[in-house]
């Protein structure tokens, strides 16, 4: 894989039960992640896929579960056909959310390699938002995360 590493960080005043509760339970991503509606069952090895629209238009990403560490590590590949490039494994990002218990809140790091250069800041400016959607929802105590 080639490209570059992007990252973002936020602190979540929760507990990493609840952020992880959060960003491995289908109907809370789609509050926070876009729309984007997540299927898979978690387990290393299983296929995961995101569906949703973007610009107008509809997308399903796909990709693989790689490690799961509750409360504290997940690892998934992601392919978007919407990239233009070929589906083979060299052009998939290997996303890892990486989470932090620091007392009185969770740190949530999420990375993603093997980003085009081009594209750099547009993803991290994307990650960002997504997490600070995250951290937005499960602050709130909304529905499904007492």
């Amino acid at each position: 894989m080639s490209g570059q590493t992007v990252s973002a960080t936020v602190q979540v005043s929760a507990s990493p039960a609840q952020v992880w509760h959060a960003i491995t339970d289908p109907d809370l991503i789609s509050e926070y992640f876009f729309g984007t509606r997540v299927e898979t069952t978690w387990q290393p090895g299983s296929p995961i896929t995101w569906s949703g629209e973007y610009d107008g238009r509809s997308y399903q990403d796909k990709g693989e579960v790689v490690e799961v560490e509750p409360e504290k590590r997940l690892v998934v590949t992601h392919f978007s056909p919407m990239s233009g490039q070929d589906d083979v494994p060299e052009n998939y990002h290997r996303v890892t959310y990486q989470l932090e218990d620091a007392g009185d809140h969770t740190v949530v790091t999420l990375e993603q390699d093997n980003t085009p250069e081009g594209s750099v800041e547009e993803f991290r400016a994307n990650w960002e938002t997504m997490l600070g959607n995250l951290k937005e929802l499960v602050e709130s105590g909304r529905r499904g995360m007492e």
